[in-house]
């Protein structure tokens, strides 16, 4: 039931005829009255009209329900594109008896095409009464847009529930919040409690994952507590809270490993891990580098070890760095050693089977060493497949 599993959310997912497919297309969740909620948006500087909305409406202590649509992005819309946000969401409102500051929207779709409002205020009907506690489902088949399967988690936290749904398959980079991602809970959470929760533990979490480096739109990650558990509200510090946590904690992880693998026309999941950077961020960053490279990807696809490719990545980072302390390992095969790669490498023997080997596995490792700092990150990111330059080539066609 991912997103209704914890008590006091009602969802639904529809039909509206905002894709051409016919497939549902609508999504709409509600928590019970009370809710709380906290979100976190793109980095991109053309955000779209729905992100701006929902990060207003979050300022300003909103947040009970969501109504989300795939098809269109309503992003580059431009003052249509926001009259048709506030449109859609008073609709929503109306209908469900809330003031307009308690409804948030997010869309996903093709960037530039305005908003079905039309079918959209039609199909909001049949989406309010379809609402149940057991639309958990149906909302995450309704928001998916290229992806091939619906993602859904769920975890308890002693006497709480967490569950989560989420979309995103492509234009995915680690700049915040890489796709369209819903967590909620039935623990009693303020607001504020609940964003903190939400930057400790989701946000690391979503910024660990990159597709191919684009950052979309309309990227947005929201959390929901209903406090239908009961008890007293979950605060800092404690144990309640340290449960909570670790459950939301292991949503995302799910959440995250479900978009990878099923990543646009990716065949291999690959985690990129670097330590030895000098901090967090410049691991990160170099982490990121070796992820996105459109060289180590395709690679990576190929099933080519090719170290010279994760050397370059690595040294094109923008990260001061000593050559002579950079170590690289495929899978658990050391190919590169104080900057140099091994020469036996080229030799066509061991070293070069055994790494290729371990790129044929669904999932495999880059592991990059840059010295002796303290500085760890983990990214997760994939290979590029010709399906995803066809799946990408005939977008909108």
């Amino acid at each position: 039931m991912s997103v209704t599993y914890p008590r006091g959310f009602r969802a639904a997912g529809v039909a509206a005829g905002l894709k051409p497919s016919g497939r549902p297309d609508l999504a709409l969740l509600i928590g019970d009255e009370g809710t709380t909620a906290a979100g976190a948006f793109t980095t991109n500087a053309v955000a779209a009209a729905p992100v701006r909305l929902s990060q207003e409406r979050l300022r300003d202590g909103g947040g009970r329900a969501v109504v989300v649509n795939s098809g269109q992005a309503n992003a580059a819309t431009g003052a249509r594109g926001e009259r048709d946000a506030i449109v859609t969401t008073e609709a929503t409102a109306r209908l469900l008896g809330l003031d307009p500051r308690e409804v948030l929207q997010c869309s996903t779709g093709v960037i530039g095409e305005p908003l079905h409002v039309e079918q959209m205020l039609l199909g909001l009907s049949d989406a309010i009464d379809a609402l149940a506690p057991d639309g958990g489902d149906a909302f995450a088949s309704a928001i998916l847009t290229t992806d091939t399967v619906p993602k859904c988690s769920r975890a308890d936290a002693g006497p709480y529930r967490v569950g989560g749904a989420a979309k995103g398959v492509g234009m995915i980079s680690p700049h915040l919040a890489t796709m369209l991602a819903f967590v909620t809970t039935d623990a009693p959470v303020t607001s504020e409690e609940l964003r903190s929760i939400m930057q400790t533990e989701l946000v690391p979490r979503f910024n660990d994952l990159s597709v191919d480096g684009c950052t979309s739109t309309n990227d947005t990650v929201m959390v929901f507590a209903s406090g239908a558990a009961g008890g007293e509200p979950v605060a800092h510090p404690s144990a309640a809270r340290e449960e909570l946590a670790a459950a939301i904690a292991a949503v995302g992880d799910d959440l995250v490993s479900q978009l990878i693998h099923d990543a646009e026309g990716g065949t291999h999941v690959v985690i990129v891990q670097v330590d030895g950077a000098a901090d967090e961020a410049a691991a990160r960053r170099l982490a990121t580098a070796v992820a996105d490279s459109p060289l180590v990807k395709t690679a990576a696809f190929g099933g080519d070890p090719n170290p010279g490719r994760i050397v370059q990545a690595v040294g094109s980072a923008g990260v001061e760095l000593d050559p002579a302390s950079l170590d690289v390992w495929v899978g658990e095969t050391e190919l590169v050693r104080g900057g140099t790669i091994a020469p036996s490498y080229f030799s066509g023997g061991d070293l070069r089977s055994a790494a290729r080997a371990a790129m044929a596995a669904p999932e495999f490792t880059i592991r990059v060493r840059v010295g002796d700092g303290p500085g760890r990150s983990q990214t997760f990111g994939c290979d590029l497949s010709y399906e995803y330059v066809r799946i990408n080539g005939e977008y909108t066609t």
